[in-house]
C-alpha cells in the first residue's frame, strides 16, 4: 500500500506548468500558466461556465509580465506583471488584467482589477491542452491569443518606441 501511494504521488500532474517569454519591439512578455486539459469534457459554457470570472490556469491565476508600458486593444497598461481573468460569454470574453500578480486561481478581486476590455471569440481546431501563444509578432506589434478546445480569443499588443 505504501508503495502504491508513493508510486501514485510521484506521477506528474495532469495540467502542466508553462512559462514563455516572447520580445515584441524592445518589450518582453513574460507567461507563467498551469495547462488544463479537455480531456473529452465539454469546456465553455459547461466546465467554465458563461457571466462568471475565470483564470485562463489551473491551481494559480495565469501571470502575464510586461518590461515596459504597452497598449492592449489599444487600452494603456503599465509595465509590470498582472494575473489575467475572463468573464467568458459565447460571443466574447471580456478579459481583465489585475495588479495582483501571484493570485490563487479562485481569488479574484475586483478592486486590483486594472484593465479590462471585451474581445471577440473566433472558433478553431480544437486544442487539448489550454495554450496561449502569438501568433503573430511584428515589430512592434503582436496577437495573443487563448486557445482552449474549438475557441480563440484575441488581443493586440502594441510596444510603443521608447
Amino acid at each position: 500500500m505504501t508503495l502504491a501511494a508513493s508510486t501514485h504521488a510521484q506521477s506528474p500532474r495532469r495540467s502542466q506548468r508553462a512559462e514563455m517569454m516572447q520580445m515584441v519591439g524592445d518589450t518582453k512578455i513574460e507567461v507563467m500558466y498551469i495547462r488544463p486539459v479537455a480531456r473529452g469534457r465539454a469546456l465553455f459554457g459547461a466546465l467554465v461556465p458563461y457571466g462568471r470570472i475565470w483564470t485562463p490556469s489551473a491551481d494559480s491565476a495565469m501571470r502575464l509580465s510586461f518590461s515596459t508600458d504597452v497598449q492592449i486593444d489599444g487600452q494603456p497598461l503599465k509595465a509590470g506583471s498582472y494575473s489575467v481573468w475572463a468573464i467568458p460569454d459565447s460571443t466574447h470574453w471580456t478579459v481583465i488584467f489585475n495588479k495582483d500578480a501571484s493570485a490563487f486561481h479562485l481569488r479574484h478581486r475586483d478592486s486590483e482589477d486594472v484593465l479590462r476590455l471585451t474581445a471577440k471569440v473566433d472558433s478553431l481546431p480544437s486544442v487539448e491542452t489550454l495554450t496561449l501563444t502569438f501568433p503573430l509578432v511584428d515589430g512592434r506589434k503582436a496577437v495573443m491569443q487563448f486557445q482552449w478546445g474549438t475557441t480563440a480569443v484575441s488581443l493586440a499588443i502594441d510596444a510603443p518606441e521608447r
